[in-house]
């Protein structure tokens, strides 16, 4: 089993070779007022077989470093 962090998202752009951009929502309660907020963060995530497009929802783990920014892979 792959170790580290597992995120679920949507893929914003798939333009890329063999990456795929996801962005991941979370909800985040504030510190001082107990507000709820959404907070959405955008990730690359290396995919193998060029297989997801955009708006496919996927799981994403925390892997090696595979470049410069790209630290997560497509499960």
């Amino acid at each position: 089993m792959n170790k580290g962090n597992i995120l679920k998202g949507v893929v914003v752009s798939d333009k890329m070779d063999k990456t795929v951009i996801v962005t991941v929502s979370r909800f985040i309660k504030h510190p001082l007022y107990g507000k709820f907020y959404k907070v959405n963060k955008k990730y690359k995530a290396h995919d193998q077989e060029n297989k997801y497009k955009i708006g496919d929802k996927v799981e994403i783990v925390e892997t090696r470093p595979i470049s410069k920014d790209k630290r997560f892979k497509v499960v």
